[in-house]
């Protein structure tokens, strides 16, 4: 381990040997329509860096390159009527079966299978946590009007979803979890301090300058984060906290 290795680690030595505190990386595979709707968010700040870094590693599988049809269509009518159209379970299945097949080459793994679905379980900062002690997990991105639920007796999966609303698809939930669950892993951020979740940090903040004026009104920072009583700005925070 170099020493930009080890000061990265430094912040989190819980265990007997830095080796294994830097050792955390999880590898993602993504299935879904679109890979390149992911492009611009993974090769930008954090999330770029922590691929460089190799503390996590994005694959992708598309289910169009597992389907028989001659013009790799993975579309039909859902057999309930109605508008849109619903994405065929085999095509997404053999690209499971890829991606587990692949993770399965390395013998020390313990995967995860994420079905994304406004029904599923509500994602939250703590799900976050447990999903980042899994060395590979697998998100299964729907379009269109879903994917056939079927899929979904073939394979142990936990049914997640981003939140009480409706989307075009699934590539935005995915991105979701990879960053909140990156944010998890030791070294991701640079310096663990900076999880909100684990400190005393409220959802306003404020930089300087300590007084600035917009439309003839004065706008300021309140008193007690510049009195420098670290217990009364703990408590202002406290009753500002995230989580």
């Amino acid at each position: 381990m170099n020493q930009k290795e080890r000061a990265q680690c430094a912040p989190f030595v819980v265990y007997k040997t830095l080796l294994l505190c830097y050792k955390f990386e999880v590898n993602y595979h993504v299935i879904t329509l679109f890979p390149k709707a992911f492009d611009s968010y993974l090769n930008e700040s954090i999330i770029s860096r922590a691929i460089e870094d190799k503390k996590i590693k994005v694959n992708f599988y598309n289910p169009r390159d597992y389907s028989d049809d001659k013009w790799k269509r993975v579309d039909q009518k859902p057999y309930s009527g109605g508008p849109g159209m619903v994405i065929q379970a085999l095509p997404v299945i053999k690209a499971i079966e890829k991606a587990v097949q692949k993770i399965k080459k390395n013998k020390k793994t313990k995967i995860k299978i994420v079905f994304l679905s406004p029904g599923g379980k509500q994602f939250q900062t703590q799900v976050a946590k447990k999903f980042s002690k899994f060395t590979d997990i697998v998100i299964v991105s729907g379009r269109y009007e879903g994917i056939d639920a079927r899929v979904k007796k073939i394979f142990k999966m936990e049914e997640v979803s981003v939140g009480p609303y409706v989307l075009t698809g699934g590539e935005l939930p995915a991105m979701i979890l990879i960053d909140s669950i990156s944010r998890q892993i030791p070294g991701v951020l640079g310096n663990f301090g900076s999880l909100e979740e684990t400190r005393i940090s409220a959802h306003d903040v404020y930089t300087r300058p300590e007084v600035f004026e917009y439309k003839g009104k004065k706008y300021r920072v309140p008193k007690v984060l510049l009195s420098g009583h670290h217990k009364k700005i703990d408590a202002w925070k406290l009753g500002r906290k995230l989580f």
